[in-house]
């Protein structure tokens, strides 16, 4: 994998496209009929009501949600920092060559890739006080979510380092530089660069990881979403509006990870083309050594 667009796949062919075009019109066709069965439920039974919508209408509802969403970015911020750190560190020491690095941090990585990390969350809030550890509110959320992540991202950053053209690392070593220094200088700034639309992805996927802050009783978006519709006794409403948030976040994340992946592809494609350009030809080989 030497191209910045295929560091974690091959691109589908022909056959592969047809077949996921075709299951995007299947599914696509079976969500509309799914949200035109649940809006005519809805209409039945008096939930689509001017009434009962007209309260998200006003400030107040608005800032209360807001306040969630706040917090829930908060929490999101702060668990991607350090599982991006964390990330950064455990996919180094999978290719360390060293094995007293590279066996613990393996084994990290796909131990905790298979526990759910509702299942950390759990560990956190209930086994941790018995043995004297009990985290303030916000940590009991950033926490288990931190250690669940950093292992994934810990094998985007590796898939990433192992997309780099060995040559790089190999370049810094001629020139003097230590391991650890040509990995910081040369290979990690361009494995960053390549998986980026990886790591918005990922992060998409642990800002919606915060609606565990429920559990913990973290006032982010759905535990304020839960509160406001115990209060206004508008569970539906409530919901879909908070569900409406998250859709509208995730959107935004999804685009600029196509976008940034696109951007990618561009760049390789002209780096590409540049190296051929300079590529001399046959003729001028020839006449080179004649």
């Amino acid at each position: 994998m030497s191209g910045g667009s295929r560091v974690l796949f091959d691109a589908p062919g022909p056959r592969a496209r047809r077949r996921i075009r075709i299951a995007t019109a299947l599914s696509v066709v079976a969500g509309l009929a799914l949200v035109a069965l649940a809006l005519r439920q809805f209409a039945d039974n008096g939930q689509l009501a001017a009434e009962r919508w007209r309260p998200f209408g006003t400030w107040p509802m608005w800032r209360y949600l807001l306040d969630g969403l706040r917090a829930t970015a908060e929490a999101a911020v702060v668990s991607i920092a350090l599982s991006m750190a964390a990330g950064i560190v455990l996919a180094l020491g999978r290719l360390s060559p060293h094995r007293w690095i590279r066996l613990p941090s393996a084994a990290y990585v796909e131990v905790v890739r298979t526990i759910p990390a509702l299942l950390l969350v759990y560990i956190v809030l209930f086994a941790l006080p018995k043995y004297g550890l009990d985290l303030p509110l916000f940590w009991k959320l950033v926490v288990p979510l931190s250690v669940s992540n950093a292992a994934a991202f810990a094998e985007v950053f590796r898939a990433g380092i192992r997309s780099v053209e060995r040559g790089q690392l190999e370049a810094g070593l001629a020139v003097g530089l230590t391991r650890g220094r040509a990995m910081r200088m040369i290979v990690l700034p361009q494995a960053a660069r390549r998986v980026l639309p990886s790591l918005v992805s990922q992060s998409a996927g642990l800002l919606k990881d915060t609606s565990l802050g429920f559990v913990v009783s973290y006032s982010e978006l759905l535990y304020s979403g839960k509160v406001l519709a115990n209060y206004n006794h508008l569970l539906i409403q409530t919901y879909l509006v908070v569900a409406l948030v998250y859709l509208v976040i995730n959107a935004a994340l999804s685009k600029a990870a196509r976008t940034l992946e696109e951007r990618n592809a561009r760049g390789a494609g002209r780096g590409r083309a540049q190296r051929l350009r300079r590529k001399p030809s046959l003729r001028e080989r020839g006449g080179a050594r004649a």
